[in-house]
């Protein structure tokens, strides 16, 4: 259940190295099997925000390559590990506090991927020329008129039921179909989570206006590797603590303890039923990750 409560950590920098992570955390079929391919989605991704030269393209595959062989071969056996561990509660009695325990422990691994990727970070930063930055920017813009269109859009209410709409999409998955009766007390348990879209955005274009910011310094001092590894070490410690925003921090803090009171909530209105098709789907993930694993070892 750790895709309700994890919220994205969400920086491009980030991005670029914790893909996989983010797959993983989708909570879906699809996102399984992204995974498994995650080299080629990663790479696509990151071309369609940079737009690489012949130059570029193998290395940046390579080091893609790299990470990802790094990721299966040292980390998919603690995923199996966690996800075991869910899978053998009882759902009924399962606290918010049990929960909270899940997204520390995966905001930790995703900080450890972003941390092995860094030194492909800063090579890849330093490789970017003018344009490229100005294609992130455009990027950027793009993504930011979709996520005003989703998330900006409505009054309180529309806000409210777009969100709870995806709330049960993600438990739909992991439990099957619920009853009128559970989805009324989802919708109160999703619509008594802190909700401010408005500082979202902020928190969003900040993030981006900081990461383009360090580019342009990267991309006109051409600093050197080791200088330019900890200037992007720097950076993801900021987004981590929104750039210092308290308010901001208080916000995510609460909102993310909130998710993982819904989560519990769901958990503990489950029928047999659905708590067999959880633990399925959990099998589902530890049998994935198994075999990468295995074949990674090989």
């Amino acid at each position: 259940m750790q895709n309700f409560i994890t919220r994205p950590l969400g920086p491009f920098a980030k991005k670029i190295s914790i893909l996989c992570m983010t797959i993983l955390l989708l909570g879906c079929s699809a996102a399984r099997l992204g995974y498994s391919n995650g080299e080629m989605i990663s790479y696509w991704w990151l071309d369609s925000y940079v737009d690489f030269d012949s130059e570029q393209k193998p290395w940046v595959k390579n080091r893609i390559d790299q990470v990802f062989a790094w990721h299966r071969k040292t980390q998919l056996k603690e995923y199996v590990r966690l996800i075991s561990r869910t899978q053998h509660r009882d759902l009924g009695t399962v606290t918010q506090a049990d929960l909270m325990g899940d997204y520390n422990d995966a905001k930790t691994r995703v900080l450890m991927i972003a941390d092995r990727a860094v030194p492909e970070l800063a090579d890849l930063a330093l490789s970017l020329d003018a344009e490229q930055i100005a294609n992130v920017e455009k990027k950027f813009s793009k993504s930011n008129d979709k996520f005003r269109k989703e998330y900006l859009s409505g009054d309180t209410e529309s806000r409210q039921e777009f969100r709870y709409k995806k709330a049960l999409k993600q438990a739909e998955y992991w439990f099957g179909n619920f009853s009128r009766e559970q989805q009324a007390k989802i919708r109160i348990a999703s619509d008594a989570r802190p909700l401010n879209n408005d500082l979202l955005m902020i928190e969003r274009v900040n993030r981006q206006q900081e990461l383009v910011a360090l580019l342009k310094k990267i991309q006109t001092e051409k600093p050197g590797r080791e200088a330019t590894i900890t200037m992007l070490k720097k950076f993801v410690a900021a987004t981590v603590d929104h750039f210092g925003n308290k308010q901001h921090q208080v916000f995510f803090d609460e909102s993310t303890a909130a998710t993982a009171g819904m989560v519990a909530n769901i958990m503990h209105i489950a029928t047999p039923a659905q708590k067999t098709h959880f633990v399925q789907a959990l099998q589902d993930w530890i049998s994935d990750f198994n075999r990468l694993s295995t074949k990674a070892a090989a």
